[in-house]
């Protein structure tokens, strides 16, 4: 079974040399992580809640 494409984005922080970033994708089951240098690498898939949780950390770490 294949796995369907996912439409990535990356932050609109990430350097103009397009290093050191994650991608995002988001699904209607999980918001999907990955390495922007090394997209063939397995990524992190994390609920929607928890990804919340996450970004609110961050915003205000």
């Amino acid at each position: 079974m294949s796995t369907p494409e996912r439409d990535w984005f990356k932050s609109s922080y990430s350097s103009a040399q397009n290093d050191d970033c994650v991608e995002v994708a988001v699904t209607e089951g999980a918001v999907h992580v990955r390495d922007s240098k090394d997209t063939t690498r397995p990524g992190l898939a994390v609920g929607h809640d928890g990804w919340a949780l996450f970004v609110r950390f961050a915003a205000h770490g």
